[in-house]
């Protein structure tokens, strides 16, 4: 696949930004993965790498009395993180920064929680659990969320979507090696349910693709960019059954 068009990008993020979130999660499966983070402090200090507009870090909120710090390297989705977080009046629990997760200056040792879904992969899931283990104190907990393939040989329409975002996506064992290969010790591991694909991304993209496709109805270039993000849910409608969404928790030794 060649890379996408100036103009395919604007028309995905204008998608994106306006979805409730960015990738599959919900807020069960941010629960289930938090009570497998045992003996965090009463009010830990948390880190969201690749927040989004933050229907995670909301999570977090909610499910902790932890401080947050948010991350993302996309600025206009940190922007619209930063108004809610106003509008909620929750600044002194929520703290949005506009970073690479290669480059965050945040001190070593110095987190309780890393929380991560759907976003380690962009640094390479060893790297980015490398990076992880470093920023974690002793005894901390990681949790996060990656895709892995459910077969050896997926159709070549599913493959060719995956390989051009995350070429060297593997199976749940290989993720569970590379865990134990950063030095971490594995707690659980689980799979989104179907529920977690649909309620609050692909349903609402649905939604949000049919509004955009009136509003560029005279623009044949912009249908087509459209006609073309359309397809991913229904690549998950069709074979749901070949990758998922793994959420993965280990812990950082004492």
């Amino acid at each position: 696949m060649s890379e996408p068009s100036p103009r395919f990008w604007s028309i995905f993020f204008e998608l994106y930004e306006g979805l409730p979130r960015q990738g599959p999660g919900n807020r069960a499966s941010a629960q289930r993965a938090l009570a497998l983070c045992r003996d965090l402090p009463p009010r830990p200090t948390v880190l969201d790498l690749g927040c989004g507009v933050g229907a995670q870090t909301f999570h977090l909120v909610e499910l902790t009395d932890g401080t947050i710090t948010a991350v993302d390297k996309h600025a206009p989705s940190i922007e619209r993180l930063r108004r809610t977080i106003a509008e909620r009046g929750l600044e002194e629990r929520v703290k949005p920064m506009v970073a690479d997760m290669g480059a965050l200056g945040v001190p070593p040792e110095s987190v309780d929680l890393i929380w991560s879904e759907g976003a380690l992969y962009n640094l390479g899931i060893e790297s980015a659990l490398a990076l992880c283990y470093g920023l974690l104190r002793p005894g901390g907990s990681l949790a996060f969320t990656d895709a892995v393939w459910r077969m050896d040989n997926p159709p070549p329409e599913v493959k060719a979507g995956f390989d051009f975002d995350y070429p060297t996506m593997g199976r749940v064992p290989d993720v569970l090696a590379a865990i134990a290969g950063a030095g971490f010790v594995l707690v659980d591991h689980f799979t989104l349910p179907d529920e977690a694909w649909w309620d609050d991304f692909y349903t609402p993209m649905a939604r949000r693709i049919d509004a955009m496709r009136g509003t560029y109805a005279d623009d044949a270039e912009a249908l087509g960019i459209l006609d073309e993000l359309a397809k991913e849910p229904e690549i998950h409608r069709n074979y749901s059954d070949t990758y998922a969404y793994e959420f993965f928790v280990a812990r950082k030794p004492s």
